[in-house]
């Protein structure tokens, strides 16, 4: 009996079920499957053994220690973090921001010519991206510059990005421009859920748009913020890869734009050093776990966890 109850409800979900499983398969193939090559963080790996890696020689936590006593690794570690907590503190509130500012726009036609400009960043690649950055901040014809010379505020073109003091705010702001408006979608389907009679209740007793936004459009999405949050935390040292690469192109940058991603990428696989890469990657998913269960943890006593 529990066979076939288990099969007729197989058959009843079926259609779920031919959306799930393929999901399933890629992630167990390409992120369960290649995981027993995190061992080559204790050996010297030698590309020529292939998938045969047990034929490498144990070193321990050799490649650990490069990394920890590396030149680089103060300014690596100081650059990831930083950039991550201004993405953070100023990419995170944003699409929040946006969400709540469109809900208040009762013009139909204006709001979905705002949520198309909006959201059309997020489908363009980085190269698209970096390349529209580069010819905005040109010396020779760059919008930037010839605004800025034609009201005075400059009297030379800047290179914008060959100077490392601005290379922080123009990667944060590309990185809030593209994905702002995406981001808002999640948050503005948890504001079309709430009660509109909360809203309606709030108007008779005479309360204001930011008091209804405070008191109950903000506590009302309060579950989805949070575990969005938990997420980042758990992400903050993915301080980025491709906007990072293709922006910092000069090597002066390097000092404020060498996170842990370009460093691996750098030191670890462009000069062949297998293992020491897969060791600095390893370790940053350890921190990265551990964030996680440390905001998670913190978010459960508000009520709102992942797990």
């Amino acid at each position: 009996m529990k066979k076939k109850s288990w099969i007729a409800r197989l058959g009843k979900q079926l259609d779920v079920q031919l959306m799930v499983w393929p999901g399933v398969l890629l992630v167990f193939v390409f992120s369960y499957i290649p995981m027993y090559g995190v061992l080559t963080a204790f050996m010297d790996y030698s590309i020529f053994t292939g998938s045969r890696i047990f034929e490498n020689p144990w070193v321990g936590f050799k490649h650990f220690e490069a990394f920890f006593g590396a030149p680089e690794f103060g300014t690596v570690m100081r650059n990831t973090i930083v950039i991550s907590l201004l993405k953070l503190a100023i990419g995170f509130p944003a699409p929040i921001i946006l969400a709540l500012m469109l809900n208040e726009v009762r013009h139909m036609a204006f709001k979905r010519v705002v949520q198309t400009v909006t959201y059309l960043p997020f489908f363009l690649s980085w190269v698209i991206v970096a390349g529209l950055i580069m010819s905005m901040l040109a010396t020779d014809g760059g919008p930037v510059n010839d605004t800025l010379k034609a009201v005075g505020a400059i009297d030379a073109p800047i290179n914008f990005l060959s100077l490392p003091e601005y290379f922080w705010s123009i990667l944060v702001s590309a990185n809030v421009w593209k994905e702002v408006g995406f981001g808002s979608i999640v948050y503005l389907a948890a504001i079309a859920g709430i009660d509109p009679h909360l809203y309606e209740a709030a108007d008779i007793d005479g309360a204001s748009k930011f008091k209804q936004i405070y008191l109950i459009t903000l506590p009302s999405i309060l579950p989805v913020v949070v575990i969005f949050l938990i997420l980042a935390i758990g992400n903050l040292l993915n301080a980025g890869f491709e906007d990072i690469l293709l922006l910092a192109v000069n090597p002066v940058l390097r000092p404020v734009s060498d996170v842990i991603d370009t460093y691996v990428y750098r030191v670890g696989l462009q000069n062949g050093r297998y293992s020491y890469a897969v060791a600095v990657g390893l370790f940053k998913a350890i921190v990265s776990v551990g964030l996680l269960a440390i905001a998670n943890y913190s978010a459960r006593r508000s009520g709102n966890s992942l797990w």
